[in-house]
């Protein structure tokens, strides 16, 4: 449960989540959120705080800076605390989503009404009204397809030339996560799956999304790349990848479950 809170002393010391336009400030020579706010280069007094939870019995709290860059090279994407940990990942993904949602809910979208945060969940409430607001969440399915000894990997658009993925898409309303894969798959490069497994999930800061993994056996189709979404897409030897996501990520986490489950066989 997140708490929102409108004042902490200045010399509270945990792990602190600064957040300004969806990046957080990470002190020189420092690759967590930890310090006392005294120490920090600018004025804390008007931001909003809120209680994250606990990591490594210390507190740890998201404080929010109204569209405020000071100095470029100290604010970092969440993505930059993958390499920490999923703990301290998860709650800088919480962070950054919680920050957008305060953000961005101010005002009542029925009525127009200034919105009030409740104090026994992370809600906003219009006090005219009565319209209640809570944090967007955006599921993704992430999958990945197997044929033989082969998986199926893909480059976005939007992806350096040479770095390969699984494929992925948000599920769209009144879907079930499985028709999402399904529909994704072939919509992005054509083919038909069957023999779906959930894996797990992952909060992911993209801003607002969660992954969720699935392994799938191919069925048949030829590979048609989807148009400004696909850039390319091929059916790659497990034992000689190109270049793929961090094992830190769900997609490099399923990309080396098929590489561990087919290569033993």
């Amino acid at each position: 449960m997140i708490k929102h809170s409108l004042a902490l002393p200045a010399t509270e010391h945990g792990y602190w989540f600064i957040v300004s336009q969806g990046r957080i400030f990470l002190q020189e020579n420092e690759s967590v959120p930890c310090c006392a706010l005294k120490a920090l280069p600018f004025d804390f007094t008007e931001a909003q705080i809120c209680w994250l939870g606990e990591h490594k019995q210390q507190n740890c709290y998201l404080l929010v800076f109204d569209d405020r860059i000071i100095d470029e090279q100290h604010w970092h994407s969440a993505r930059t605390l993958l390499s920490q940990g999923e703990e301290l990942f998860q709650l800088a993904a919480r962070a950054t989503q919680v920050a957008l949602y305060l953000q961005t809910h101010r005002f009542c979208g029925q009525c127009g009404s200034t919105m009030r945060l409740v104090n026994w969940e992370l809600a906003t409430l219009c006090p005219k009204c009565g319209h209640r607001c809570y944090p967007r969440i955006a599921p993704c399915v992430l999958v990945a397809i197997v044929k033989d000894d082969e998986i199926l990997l893909a480059r976005s658009s939007r992806h350096k030339a040479g770095f390969f993925s699984i494929l992925a898409g948000f599920v769209e309303s009144a879907e079930t996560l499985e028709q999402a894969a399904i529909r994704e798959v072939k919509e992005e490069v054509g083919i038909d799956i069957t023999n779906l497994r959930y894996i797990g999930s992952q909060p992911w800061p993209f801003p607002h999304s969660l992954m969720t993994g699935f392994i799938a056996d191919y069925v048949g189709g030829d590979i048609v790349c989807q148009p400004q979404e696909i850039a390319e897409a091929y059916w790659c030897k497990l034992t000689d990848l190109p270049e793929t996501p961090s094992i830190h990520t769900l997609s490099g986490q399923l990309i080396a479950l098929v590489q561990q489950l087919k290569l033993q066989k």
